[in-house]
């Protein structure tokens, strides 16, 4: 066969794919966190999600009016011995946001014991609007209280969920001090955008976390961003920004280990990097 040459605006071309299927190869690669509350009524299958390739699993843990979600610790427990990463978020509302941080923060504590349990516990408010559970929605003032709380009994910041749009309109309402946005640039962003990859992050420089789907809700292309995982059909699924190496490296590094006092005795814990190492 007589080779044929190939022109510039070909190779052009060429080169433009070849980026876009990199683009999308490495956003899949970091498609490796799932979310799951008590809305999730199935019995989650955590050795396929990691699979699957799934890391990480960031739970609802606590919601309003100070419940605490019934799948919680055994999630947390089947999670861990599958080798998947933990971490536990809490649903704001518009009553004392430090009494809402100390009751997250002592469910969490509460369930980090047993022979087998996480290094550690990725924590998140999630500041979004309320509008099925009792109490009202969460003001910046209170997401700002709640954060620090979080931080003067932990030593870290949580992270902020909470949609593209939302973030924007309520950090950048009137009455929103500068020095509050401060305060929650602080935390680390957990974006929602089901639509198209958030652009629109200030008060942070970036996102973390990239929610792409939930509910079976997303408009991006299936075969790079997919809806489902093991056997959950509708799930929330996150994306990092950066390498799973990367990803276990944050993870580590933003995590709560609650008091040794109410862990059982250290040499017969079994974490979850012993567990995935085997």
């Amino acid at each position: 066969m007589v080779p044929q040459m190939v022109g510039p605006r070909k190779v052009s071309a060429l080169r433009i794919c070849l980026l876009l299927q990199v683009f999308s190869v490495c956003s899949f690669a970091s498609n490796a966190v799932v979310n799951l509350s008590h809305y999730d009524l199935m019995r989650v299958d955590f050795g396929q999600m990691k699979s699957e390739g799934i890391v990480g699993v960031i739970h609802e843990a606590t919601y309003p009016r100070f419940d605490r979600d019934a799948y919680y610790g055994d999630r947390q427990d089947a999670a861990t011995r599958a080798g998947l990463l933990w971490g536990a978020y809490h649903f704001g509302d518009a009553t004392d946001p430090v009494r809402q941080a100390d009751h997250f923060l002592d469910m969490v504590a509460s369930e980090w014991h047993g022979p087998l349990r996480p290094d550690g516990v990725l924590l998140v408010l999630d500041f979004e609007k309320n509008g099925h559970y009792p109490g009202g929605t969460m003001r910046v003032d209170q997401a700002v209280k709640f954060v620090e709380r979080i931080r003067q009994r932990t030593g870290k910041y949580p992270g902020v969920y909470g949609s593209e749009y939302r973030l924007q309109a309520v950090l950048h309402a009137t009455g929103v001090s500068p020095s509050q946005r401060q305060t929650l640039a602080n935390c680390w962003l957990w974006i929602a955008n089901y639509h198209k990859e958030p652009r629109q992050t200030a008060p942070w420089e970036y996102w973390h976390l990239w929610q792409y789907t939930g509910d079976g809700i997303c408009d991006l292309p299936r075969a790079t961003y997919p809806k489902g995982v093991a056997n959950i059909r509708k799930a929330e699924r996150n994306i990092f920004r950066g390498s799973l190496a990367s990803l276990r490296a944050f993870w580590r590094e933003h995590s709560w280990q609650p008091a040794s006092g109410l862990a059982d005795t250290p040499s017969v814990i079994k974490t979850a990097q012993e567990v995935a190492s085997r």
